[in-house]
Protein backbone atom coordinates (compact mmCIF):
# COMPACT_ATOMS: atom_id res chain seq x y z
CA UNK A 1 0.00 0.00 0.00
CA UNK A 2 1.10 3.56 -0.70
CA UNK A 3 2.33 6.04 1.91
CA UNK A 4 -1.08 7.75 1.92
CA UNK A 5 -2.56 4.76 3.80
CA UNK A 6 -2.88 5.28 7.57
CA UNK A 7 -2.66 1.90 9.29
CA UNK A 8 -4.59 3.19 12.33
CA UNK A 9 -7.75 3.26 10.22
CA UNK A 10 -7.85 0.05 8.12
CA UNK A 11 -11.65 0.01 7.70
CA UNK A 12 -14.56 2.34 7.00
CA UNK A 13 -15.87 1.58 10.49
CA UNK A 14 -12.58 2.88 11.96
CA UNK A 15 -12.96 6.07 9.92
CA UNK A 16 -16.57 6.43 11.01
CA UNK A 17 -15.61 6.16 14.69
CA UNK A 18 -12.88 8.79 14.26
CA UNK A 19 -15.22 11.08 12.31
CA UNK A 20 -17.77 10.92 15.10
CA UNK A 21 -15.14 12.25 17.52
CA UNK A 22 -13.98 15.04 15.21
CA UNK A 23 -17.17 16.74 14.01
CA UNK A 24 -20.23 18.19 15.82
CA UNK A 25 -23.07 15.79 16.52
CA UNK A 26 -25.49 17.62 14.20
CA UNK A 27 -23.03 17.25 11.27
CA UNK A 28 -22.29 13.61 12.05
CA UNK A 29 -25.95 12.71 12.39
CA UNK A 30 -26.76 14.44 9.10
CA UNK A 31 -24.09 12.30 7.42
CA UNK A 32 -24.69 9.04 9.27
CA UNK A 33 -28.45 8.80 9.57
CA UNK A 34 -31.25 7.50 7.38
CA UNK A 35 -34.94 8.33 7.44
CA UNK A 36 -37.60 7.32 9.96
CA UNK A 37 -36.33 4.22 11.84
CA UNK A 38 -33.23 3.51 9.65
CA UNK A 39 -34.63 0.19 8.42
CA UNK A 40 -33.67 0.80 4.79
CA UNK A 41 -30.29 2.21 5.81
CA UNK A 42 -29.39 -0.97 7.68
CA UNK A 43 -30.69 -3.57 5.21
CA UNK A 44 -28.75 -1.95 2.37
CA UNK A 45 -25.50 -3.19 3.88
CA UNK A 46 -26.75 -6.36 5.56
CA UNK A 47 -28.29 -7.64 2.31
CA UNK A 48 -25.08 -6.98 0.37
CA UNK A 49 -23.22 -9.07 2.93
CA UNK A 50 -25.50 -12.06 2.42
CA UNK A 51 -23.87 -12.56 -0.98
CA UNK A 52 -21.26 -15.31 -1.08
CA UNK A 53 -18.43 -15.69 -3.58
CA UNK A 54 -16.69 -18.87 -4.70
CA UNK A 55 -12.90 -18.99 -5.23
CA UNK A 56 -11.29 -21.02 -8.04
CA UNK A 57 -8.00 -22.05 -6.50
CA UNK A 58 -6.70 -24.55 -9.07
CA UNK A 59 -7.04 -22.55 -12.28
CA UNK A 60 -4.16 -20.75 -13.99
CA UNK A 61 -3.98 -17.37 -12.32
CA UNK A 62 -1.55 -14.46 -12.53
CA UNK A 63 -2.73 -11.34 -10.69
CA UNK A 64 -5.88 -9.30 -10.25
CA UNK A 65 -6.34 -6.25 -12.46
CA UNK A 66 -8.77 -3.76 -10.90
CA UNK A 67 -9.06 -1.45 -13.93
CA UNK A 68 -12.56 -1.04 -15.31
CA UNK A 69 -13.96 0.56 -18.46
CA UNK A 70 -17.08 2.70 -18.19
CA UNK A 71 -18.49 4.92 -20.95
CA UNK A 72 -15.31 4.44 -22.96
CA UNK A 73 -12.95 5.57 -20.17
CA UNK A 74 -10.67 3.25 -18.21
CA UNK A 75 -10.74 3.79 -14.45
CA UNK A 76 -8.28 2.36 -11.93
CA UNK A 77 -10.99 0.58 -9.93
CA UNK A 78 -14.73 -0.12 -10.26
CA UNK A 79 -15.85 2.39 -7.65
CA UNK A 80 -16.37 6.14 -7.51
CA UNK A 81 -17.53 8.91 -5.19
CA UNK A 82 -21.29 9.47 -5.01
CA UNK A 83 -22.82 12.95 -4.98
CA UNK A 84 -23.36 14.20 -1.42
CA UNK A 85 -25.14 17.41 -0.45
CA UNK A 86 -23.74 19.92 2.04
CA UNK A 87 -20.32 18.25 2.14
CA UNK A 88 -18.66 21.34 3.58
CA UNK A 89 -20.94 21.14 6.61
CA UNK A 90 -19.60 17.71 7.50
CA UNK A 91 -15.96 18.61 6.91
CA UNK A 92 -14.77 21.98 5.61
CA UNK A 93 -13.48 21.88 2.01
CA UNK A 94 -14.31 18.17 1.74
CA UNK A 95 -15.61 18.28 -1.87
CA UNK A 96 -12.28 19.73 -3.01
CA UNK A 97 -10.37 17.10 -1.01
CA UNK A 98 -12.37 14.30 -2.61
CA UNK A 99 -12.33 15.71 -6.14
CA UNK A 100 -8.53 16.01 -6.03
CA UNK A 101 -8.11 12.50 -4.65
CA UNK A 102 -10.49 11.02 -7.22
CA UNK A 103 -8.58 12.63 -10.06
CA UNK A 104 -5.19 11.52 -8.72
CA UNK A 105 -6.43 7.94 -8.28
CA UNK A 106 -8.36 7.93 -11.58
CA UNK A 107 -11.83 7.16 -10.24
CA UNK A 108 -15.07 9.09 -10.93
CA UNK A 109 -16.18 11.95 -8.70
CA UNK A 110 -19.84 13.08 -8.92
CA UNK A 111 -20.62 16.63 -7.84
CA UNK A 112 -24.05 17.30 -6.32
CA UNK A 113 -26.07 20.38 -7.27
CA UNK A 114 -26.51 21.10 -3.57
CA UNK A 115 -22.99 20.59 -2.30
CA UNK A 116 -20.50 23.28 -1.36
CA UNK A 117 -18.31 23.44 -4.48
CA UNK A 118 -19.15 24.84 -7.90
CA UNK A 119 -19.23 22.99 -11.21
CA UNK A 120 -16.38 25.17 -12.43
CA UNK A 121 -14.13 24.41 -9.45
CA UNK A 122 -14.82 20.68 -9.73
CA UNK A 123 -13.85 20.79 -13.40
CA UNK A 124 -10.67 22.70 -12.58
CA UNK A 125 -9.60 20.18 -9.94
CA UNK A 126 -10.33 17.14 -12.12
CA UNK A 127 -9.29 18.59 -15.50
CA UNK A 128 -12.82 18.21 -16.85
CA UNK A 129 -13.38 14.68 -15.52
CA UNK A 130 -15.96 15.40 -12.79
CA UNK A 131 -19.48 14.08 -13.32
CA UNK A 132 -22.38 16.35 -12.35
CA UNK A 133 -25.63 15.38 -10.63
CA UNK A 134 -28.58 17.62 -11.47
CA UNK A 135 -31.48 18.36 -9.16
CA UNK A 136 -34.09 19.30 -11.73
CA UNK A 137 -34.89 23.06 -11.57
CA UNK A 138 -38.49 24.19 -11.83
CA UNK A 139 -37.61 26.94 -14.33
CA UNK A 140 -36.35 25.97 -17.79
CA UNK A 141 -34.04 28.99 -17.87
CA UNK A 142 -32.17 27.89 -14.74
CA UNK A 143 -32.00 24.30 -16.01
CA UNK A 144 -30.59 25.35 -19.35
CA UNK A 145 -27.99 27.61 -17.78
CA UNK A 146 -26.77 24.86 -15.44
CA UNK A 147 -26.56 22.43 -18.37
CA UNK A 148 -24.55 24.98 -20.35
CA UNK A 149 -22.16 25.48 -17.43
CA UNK A 150 -21.70 21.70 -17.12
CA UNK A 151 -21.00 21.50 -20.86
CA UNK A 152 -18.45 24.32 -20.73
CA UNK A 153 -16.86 22.59 -17.71
CA UNK A 154 -16.49 19.48 -19.92
CA UNK A 155 -18.41 17.20 -17.55
CA UNK A 156 -18.42 13.85 -19.36
CA UNK A 157 -21.50 12.48 -17.56
CA UNK A 158 -24.69 14.14 -16.36
CA UNK A 159 -26.57 12.31 -13.60
CA UNK A 160 -30.28 13.04 -13.14
CA UNK A 161 -31.62 12.40 -9.65
CA UNK A 162 -35.11 10.90 -9.51
CA UNK A 163 -35.57 9.61 -5.94
CA UNK A 164 -36.29 12.89 -4.15
CA UNK A 165 -39.88 13.80 -5.05
CA UNK A 166 -40.12 15.02 -1.44
CA UNK A 167 -37.68 15.59 1.43
CA UNK A 168 -36.98 12.51 3.53
CA UNK A 169 -38.35 12.45 7.08
CA UNK A 170 -35.16 12.37 9.16
CA UNK A 171 -35.76 12.60 12.92
CA UNK A 172 -32.15 13.47 13.81
CA UNK A 173 -32.01 16.38 11.39
CA UNK A 174 -35.37 17.66 12.60
CA UNK A 175 -34.17 17.63 16.21
CA UNK A 176 -30.90 19.30 15.19
CA UNK A 177 -32.58 22.00 13.11
CA UNK A 178 -31.00 20.79 9.86
CA UNK A 179 -34.27 20.28 8.02
CA UNK A 180 -34.98 23.17 5.65
CA UNK A 181 -35.03 25.88 6.82
CA UNK A 182 -31.97 25.17 9.00
CA UNK A 183 -31.23 26.87 12.29
CA UNK A 184 -28.28 27.06 14.68
CA UNK A 185 -29.46 26.41 18.23
CA UNK A 186 -27.57 26.98 21.47
CA UNK A 187 -27.14 23.20 21.66
CA UNK A 188 -25.51 23.11 18.23
CA UNK A 189 -23.24 26.04 19.08
CA UNK A 190 -22.10 24.18 22.20
CA UNK A 191 -21.30 21.14 20.02
CA UNK A 192 -19.16 23.30 17.72
CA UNK A 193 -17.14 24.62 20.65
CA UNK A 194 -16.34 21.03 21.61
CA UNK A 195 -14.85 20.26 18.16
CA UNK A 196 -12.02 22.82 17.78
CA UNK A 197 -10.46 21.26 14.67
CA UNK A 198 -13.77 21.38 12.79
CA UNK A 199 -14.46 24.90 14.04
CA UNK A 200 -11.03 26.25 13.05
CA UNK A 201 -11.23 24.67 9.60
CA UNK A 202 -14.70 26.12 9.12
CA UNK A 203 -13.36 29.57 10.03
CA UNK A 204 -10.53 29.08 7.54
CA UNK A 205 -12.75 28.02 4.63
CA UNK A 206 -15.85 30.03 5.52
CA UNK A 207 -19.45 29.07 6.16
CA UNK A 208 -20.45 26.46 3.54
CA UNK A 209 -22.85 27.64 0.82
CA UNK A 210 -24.43 26.14 -2.31
CA UNK A 211 -21.67 27.31 -4.66
CA UNK A 212 -23.18 26.06 -7.93
CA UNK A 213 -26.47 27.81 -7.16
CA UNK A 214 -25.05 31.25 -6.28
CA UNK A 215 -25.93 32.82 -9.67
CA UNK A 216 -29.60 31.95 -9.13
CA UNK A 217 -29.90 32.87 -5.44
CA UNK A 218 -31.05 36.40 -4.50
CA UNK A 219 -28.54 38.23 -2.30
CA UNK A 220 -29.16 38.85 1.36
CA UNK A 221 -31.40 35.86 2.09
CA UNK A 222 -31.43 34.69 5.67
CA UNK A 223 -31.42 30.94 6.35
CA UNK A 224 -35.20 30.68 6.49
CA UNK A 225 -35.59 32.54 3.19
CA UNK A 226 -32.87 30.41 1.59
CA UNK A 227 -34.72 27.23 2.58
CA UNK A 228 -37.93 28.49 1.02
CA UNK A 229 -36.07 29.58 -2.13
CA UNK A 230 -34.49 26.13 -2.54
CA UNK A 231 -37.84 24.39 -2.07
CA UNK A 232 -39.45 26.67 -4.67
CA UNK A 233 -36.63 26.57 -7.24
CA UNK A 234 -35.89 22.85 -7.42
CA UNK A 235 -38.23 19.92 -7.91
CA UNK A 236 -37.11 16.34 -7.48
CA UNK A 237 -39.98 15.08 -9.59
CA UNK A 238 -39.01 13.68 -13.00
CA UNK A 239 -41.09 12.33 -15.87
CA UNK A 240 -40.71 11.81 -19.62
CA UNK A 241 -41.79 15.38 -20.36
CA UNK A 242 -39.12 16.86 -18.10
CA UNK A 243 -36.39 14.45 -19.20
CA UNK A 244 -36.79 14.89 -22.96
CA UNK A 245 -35.41 18.47 -23.22
CA UNK A 246 -32.46 17.47 -21.02
CA UNK A 247 -31.69 14.46 -23.23
CA UNK A 248 -32.03 16.67 -26.33
CA UNK A 249 -29.66 19.35 -25.01
CA UNK A 250 -27.08 17.15 -23.28
CA UNK A 251 -24.52 15.72 -25.73
CA UNK A 252 -22.57 13.67 -23.18
CA UNK A 253 -23.54 10.50 -21.35
CA UNK A 254 -26.77 10.67 -19.37
CA UNK A 255 -27.36 8.59 -16.24
CA UNK A 256 -30.48 8.18 -14.09
CA UNK A 257 -29.82 7.80 -10.36
CA UNK A 258 -32.30 6.54 -7.80
CA UNK A 259 -34.16 3.76 -9.60
CA UNK A 260 -34.57 0.26 -8.19
CA UNK A 261 -37.55 -1.25 -10.03
CA UNK A 262 -37.15 -3.10 -13.36
CA UNK A 263 -39.93 -1.04 -14.96
CA UNK A 264 -38.05 2.18 -14.17
CA UNK A 265 -34.91 0.79 -15.81
CA UNK A 266 -36.96 -0.20 -18.85
CA UNK A 267 -38.40 3.31 -19.06
CA UNK A 268 -34.90 4.79 -18.71
CA UNK A 269 -33.76 2.78 -21.74
CA UNK A 270 -36.73 4.05 -23.77
CA UNK A 271 -35.96 7.65 -22.75
CA UNK A 272 -32.39 7.43 -24.04
CA UNK A 273 -30.36 7.13 -20.85
CA UNK A 274 -26.89 5.61 -21.17
CA UNK A 275 -26.79 4.26 -17.63
CA UNK A 276 -28.65 3.88 -14.35
CA UNK A 277 -27.40 3.96 -10.78
CA UNK A 278 -29.56 1.64 -8.69
CA UNK A 279 -29.92 3.59 -5.47
CA UNK A 280 -32.30 4.42 -2.65
CA UNK A 281 -30.39 7.52 -1.57
CA UNK A 282 -28.51 5.57 1.06
CA UNK A 283 -31.69 4.84 3.01
CA UNK A 284 -32.43 8.55 3.44
CA UNK A 285 -35.74 8.81 1.55
CA UNK A 286 -38.04 5.77 1.93
CA UNK A 287 -37.67 3.54 4.96
CA UNK A 288 -40.06 0.94 3.50
CA UNK A 289 -37.99 0.46 0.33
CA UNK A 290 -36.09 -2.65 -0.80
CA UNK A 291 -32.35 -2.79 -0.38
CA UNK A 292 -30.48 -1.79 -3.53
CA UNK A 293 -28.80 -5.18 -3.91
CA UNK A 294 -32.09 -7.11 -3.80
CA UNK A 295 -33.11 -6.05 -7.32
CA UNK A 296 -29.64 -5.86 -8.89
CA UNK A 297 -29.20 -9.46 -10.19
CA UNK A 298 -32.59 -9.48 -11.93
CA UNK A 299 -32.07 -6.02 -13.47
CA UNK A 300 -28.52 -6.84 -14.58
CA UNK A 301 -29.67 -10.07 -16.23
CA UNK A 302 -32.57 -8.39 -18.04
CA UNK A 303 -31.02 -5.09 -19.06
CA UNK A 304 -27.24 -5.31 -18.66
CA UNK A 305 -26.69 -5.57 -22.42
CA UNK A 306 -28.88 -2.51 -23.11
CA UNK A 307 -27.71 0.02 -20.53
CA UNK A 308 -24.86 0.41 -18.02
CA UNK A 309 -26.04 -0.87 -14.61
CA UNK A 310 -24.32 0.76 -11.61
CA UNK A 311 -25.18 0.78 -7.90
CA UNK A 312 -24.74 2.75 -4.71
CA UNK A 313 -26.27 2.68 -1.19
CA UNK A 314 -24.92 0.37 1.50
CA UNK A 315 -21.37 -0.37 0.30
CA UNK A 316 -18.78 0.00 3.05
CA UNK A 317 -15.77 -2.11 2.03
CA UNK A 318 -13.77 -3.76 -0.73
CA UNK A 319 -15.61 -7.05 -0.20
CA UNK A 320 -18.91 -5.15 -0.55
CA UNK A 321 -17.70 -3.79 -3.91
CA UNK A 322 -16.71 -7.29 -5.03
CA UNK A 323 -20.07 -8.75 -3.95
CA UNK A 324 -21.96 -6.04 -5.82
CA UNK A 325 -19.89 -6.47 -8.98
CA UNK A 326 -20.38 -10.23 -8.81
CA UNK A 327 -24.15 -9.69 -8.51
CA UNK A 328 -24.13 -7.87 -11.85
CA UNK A 329 -23.16 -4.21 -11.38
CA UNK A 330 -20.86 -2.65 -13.97
CA UNK A 331 -19.65 -0.07 -11.45
CA UNK A 332 -20.28 1.03 -7.85
CA UNK A 333 -20.41 4.33 -5.96
CA UNK A 334 -20.13 5.29 -2.29
CA UNK A 335 -20.98 8.52 -0.48
CA UNK A 336 -20.84 8.13 3.31
CA UNK A 337 -17.66 6.03 3.19
CA UNK A 338 -15.66 8.85 1.63
CA UNK A 339 -17.18 11.49 3.90
CA UNK A 340 -16.17 9.44 6.94
CA UNK A 341 -12.65 9.48 5.50
CA UNK A 342 -12.43 13.25 5.11
CA UNK A 343 -14.13 13.92 8.45
CA UNK A 344 -11.65 11.56 10.15
CA UNK A 345 -8.42 12.52 8.36
CA UNK A 346 -9.03 15.90 6.75
CA UNK A 347 -6.89 16.60 3.69
CA UNK A 348 -5.52 13.03 3.71
CA UNK A 349 -8.93 11.38 3.98
CA UNK A 350 -9.64 11.03 0.28
CA UNK A 351 -6.29 9.45 -0.55
CA UNK A 352 -6.50 7.10 2.41
CA UNK A 353 -10.05 5.92 1.73
CA UNK A 354 -9.47 5.25 -1.96
CA UNK A 355 -6.20 3.43 -1.27
CA UNK A 356 -7.82 1.33 1.46
CA UNK A 357 -10.86 0.34 -0.59
CA UNK A 358 -8.80 -0.54 -3.65
CA UNK A 359 -6.45 -2.64 -1.50
CA UNK A 360 -9.38 -4.48 0.10
CA UNK A 361 -11.04 -5.03 -3.27
CA UNK A 362 -7.87 -6.36 -4.91
CA UNK A 363 -7.29 -8.75 -2.00
CA UNK A 364 -10.75 -10.27 -2.60
CA UNK A 365 -10.04 -10.65 -6.33
CA UNK A 366 -6.67 -12.26 -5.61
CA UNK A 367 -8.25 -14.61 -3.08
CA UNK A 368 -10.91 -15.63 -5.59
CA UNK A 369 -8.22 -16.10 -8.26
CA UNK A 370 -10.14 -13.63 -10.42
CA UNK A 371 -7.93 -11.75 -12.88
CA UNK A 372 -10.48 -9.33 -14.41
CA UNK A 373 -13.25 -7.29 -12.78
CA UNK A 374 -15.71 -8.37 -15.46
CA UNK A 375 -15.12 -12.01 -14.44
CA UNK A 376 -16.45 -11.51 -10.89
CA UNK A 377 -19.97 -12.76 -11.81
CA UNK A 378 -18.32 -16.16 -12.46
CA UNK A 379 -17.72 -16.35 -8.69
CA UNK A 380 -21.28 -15.45 -7.64
CA UNK A 381 -22.98 -18.21 -5.62
CA UNK A 382 -26.71 -18.52 -6.26
CA UNK A 383 -28.65 -19.15 -3.05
Amino acid sequence: MANNFNSQYPSIEDLRAKAKKRIPDFAFEYLDGGCNEDVNLNINTSDIRKIQLEPRYLQNYKEADTTTKLFGKEYSAPFGISPVGLQGLMWPNSPEILAKAAFEHNIPFILSTVTTMSIERASELTQGNAWFQLYNPVEDEVRNDILKRAEVAECPVLVLLCDVPTFGYRPRDIRNGLALPPKMSAKNIFQVLGKPSWALNTLKHGVPTFETLKPYTPEGLNLKQLGKFMDKTFSGKLNAEKIKPIRDKWKGKLVLKGVSAPRDVEDAIKMGFDGVILSNHGGRQLDAAQSTISTLPNIANRYGDKIEIMMDSGLRSGPDIARTMAAGAKFTFMGRSFMYGTAALGNKGGDHTITMLRTQFKQVMDQLCCEKVEELPNHFILN
